[in-house]
């Protein structure tokens, strides 16, 4: 026979674990964890069908992306008048923060955005870093990202100079991007949104230009083509701050991630990532969702609203030399291990077309 203890055991254990799956069904029809996550369904069936309508991991992604970045790093942990972190403020005193030399371009983003927030009641930060989580499950390659509801809205701007700016030393980057919380390692990681990324304003002379050869996917060929000897600038006014030759037609290269590539506090981090889908995944995860959640807390887990991103398959997460480069054009900088052999795409070079 039973003890009485025991079936008391079970019977805990029962209501135990249906409390854990309960669910919410929200107001308009979807099912949640937290009945506070309802809040975002509507946002998010109307970033997706107007916003984001139609897109495959370019332009309104990418610029989505850039906001989240520049506005969450305006932190400090040891300068309280750096900002309060994900707060909204790059949006709220955009008059002040879009007049930064840094955030050159933005005022396209807030105009995209601005109709949005003041269409829904979630905060400012709360929107600026959802539409960012939202548009990553655009690109294939991207694990399931995790999202935090519940941000206060900043009470004022961050000052100038919270943003790394392109042509900027290493020592400076690693050191401003330390004092926001985050370790040379995760910069590396952080820089992998470059993999789904282009430039609109540091070549005056053109715009959508890619950092690499296959912007609309998260892979790894971002860490490759940064690693290879750089020859030619993409557009007409080459050799602009912030800007060096890179190996490809078409594709522009930041100085700050060049340095970074061949820095000896960076270099094998960052090779770390060629060819390693899994590993540059798996950092990115776990830096942006840091990233989107600094400077905030008493946030409730509304991950389960997030859309699932589109795989990656295993050949196309295949790293690859571009056509008619190869080993030989590889500048060696991780000095305790060597670049990995990979194959080149056959064919003729061409010109990368702009995003």
């Amino acid at each position: 026979m039973l003890s009485r203890s025991f079936v008391l055991l079970v019977a805990l254990s029962t209501a135990l674990g249906a409390t854990l799956n309960r669910r919410v069904t929200c107001p308009t029809g979807q099912t949640t964890a937290n009945a506070a996550c309802c809040a975002l369904f509507p946002v998010l069936e109307d970033i997706q069908n107007n916003m984001f309508a139609g897109d495959t991991c370019s332009d309104a992604a990418h610029t989505a992306l850039r906001v989240a970045f520049h506005d969450a790093i305006g932190f400090s942990t040891t300068q309280k008048s750096f900002g309060t972190g994900a707060d909204g403020s790059i949006f709220i005193f955009a008059t002040t923060e879009l007049g930064y030399d840094a955030n050159l371009g933005i005022a396209d983003a807030f105009n995209l955005e601005a109709p949005f927030i003041q269409k829904h009641n979630i905060s400012v930060a709360d929107f600026i870093q959802f539409a960012a989580t939202v548009s990553l499950t655009k690109c294939p390659g991207i694990l399931q990202p995790p999202f935090m509801f519940g941000r206060k809205d900043a009470t004022a701007a961050a000052p100038e100079g919270t943003v790394p700016e392109p042509f900027q030393s290493v020592d400076t980057i690693l050191s401003r991007m330390a004092d926001a919380g985050f370790t040379p390692a995760e910069v590396v990681a952080l820089l992998a949104s470059h993999s789904i990324a282009g430039a609109d304003d540091v070549d005056p002379s053109a715009s959508g230009l890619p950092f690499d050869s296959t912007p609309s996917r998260f892979d790894t060929q971002f860490f490759v083509e940064t690693q290879l000897r750089g020859t030619l600038f993409p557009g007409g006014s080459g050799g602009n701050q912030g800007e060096v030759e890179s190996p490809i037609a078409g594709e522009i290269r930041l100085e700050s991630d060049s340095n970074l590539a061949r820095d000896p506090a960076t270099a094998c981090l960052w090779q770390a990532n060629v060819n390693n889908q899994a590993h540059m995944a798996q950092s990115f995860q776990a830096a942006f969702a840091k990233m989107s959640n600094l400077g905030q807390t008493g946030l409730v887990d509304c991950s389960d609203v997030i859309p699932a991103p589109p795989p990656l398959s295993a050949a196309a997460a295949q790293s690859f030399f571009p056509p008619g480069l190869s080993q030989s054009d590889v500048e060696q900088a991780c000095s305790s291990t060597t670049f990995p052999d990979l194959p080149t795409t056959p064919g003729a070079a061409a010109a990368l077309p702009q995003m």
